[in-house]
């Protein structure tokens, strides 16, 4: 079931102009204060940013050009930008787990999404990688998604459209199973890239290996060491594909003031695993490395894959259902 529609006539600039020039009623604000405290908030005509240390009118910032200084009613300072891709997606609407910016900086590369790539992925979310791909592909390329939650996917197209200004002329969403309505939806051999963000991934092989073209590029995005093991695993057996590699990024930001200057305390650690492999052409058979050890599974293993298993926390419809409210609610098509 697809979702795409036609973009709509938007009332304001889209693309690039929608980041340039002076604020605009509608978009979004990263407010900082002298502390380095960070707020986001949607600008509106006659509204106000509220805090115990007095507010700040939105006809302050409305008009003033990106990176500007403003002072709220009690003289505390706020830096103004708009924020970065990465801000955006760590205080967008979400109604499950985002993918971090620094995962999603790797699948961009990694995978190597290019300008004009056509794309599909599985496992929409909340929509922060959607957002990495689209930028990657850019107007002319294509990105498929798909999803099989309404309430997903209506918070994905809300935090789409507000940082894009609109519906982006890339994108496709569909509902629905990947393994099934991918095959239905795109060409065999006529998609460059696959992305999955899935509990199991494996079970896509087949759907993967019929519309991935010769060359292309498969990366998955998993939770947990079994989920990587069992989808390399399943790679190899298949013989499709190339040897799997698999890797995960750690980031940690260093304290600069003045002689002090060190590590952080905190650091973003463990968030994924990423694993890629390429579709060889057709009847051609992969390398084999020596001396792997060849992994099984037991029945009761095979029927442990759940949610709940691997620590996936559920999410009520009702959340689900308020919190696509507020993703559409920052959308200016809304």
């Amino acid at each position: 079931m697809s979702l795409s529609a036609q973009p709509a006539a938007a009332d304001g600039p889209t693309g690039a102009a929608y980041r340039r020039g002076p604020f605009r009623a509608g978009e979004r604000v990263q407010l900082t204060d002298e502390r380095g405290r960070m707020n986001t908030i949607t600008l509106a005509e006659g509204g106000a940013f509220h805090t115990h240390k007095g507010f700040l009118n939105h006809s302050e910032i409305i008009g003033r050009p990106d990176g500007s200084v403003v002072t709220n009613t009690a003289g505390h300072q706020y830096q103004a930008l708009r924020p970065l891709l990465s801000d955006f997606v760590l205080s967008m609407p979400r109604g499950a787990a985002v993918v971090y910016p620094k995962d999603a900086g790797q699948i961009v590369t990694m995978a190597d999404i290019f300008p004009g790539a056509r794309v599909v992925e599985a496992g929409v979310g909340s929509g922060a990688l959607s957002i990495s791909l689209l930028r990657a592909v850019g107007d002319r390329g294509y990105l498929h998604s798909f999803e099989r939650r309404q309430e997903f996917a209506d918070i994905a197209r809300g935090n789409v459209e507000t940082i894009f200004g609109g519906p982006h002329p890339a994108w496709r969403i569909s509902l629905g199973d990947f393994q099934d309505e991918v095959v239905a939806a795109e060409e065999p051999g006529s998609v460059d890239r696959v992305v999955l963000d899935m509990l199991a991934p494996w079970e896509c092989l087949e759907a993967v290996a019929t519309v991935l073209a010769p060359g292309g590029v498969w990366i998955n995005y998993v939770a947990t060491a079994t989920q990587l093991s069992r989808t390399a695993e399943a790679i190899r057996a298949d013989g499709r594909f190339t040897e799997p590699d698999a890797w995960e990024s750690m980031v940690r930001g260093w304290h600069l003031e003045g002689l002090a200057v060190r590590p952080e305390h905190r650091m973003v650690g463990h968030t994924g695993f990423l694993l890629i492999t390429r579709r060889l052409a057709e009847g051609v058979a992969p390398l084999v490395r020596k001396k792997r050890n060849k992994a099984e599974f037991s029945e009761e293993d095979l029927n442990a894959w759940t949610p709940e298993s691997v620590g996936e926390k559920t999410v009520s419809d009702r959340r689900l259902r308020r919190v696509a409210r507020d993703a559409r609610a920052g959308s200016p098509e809304s």
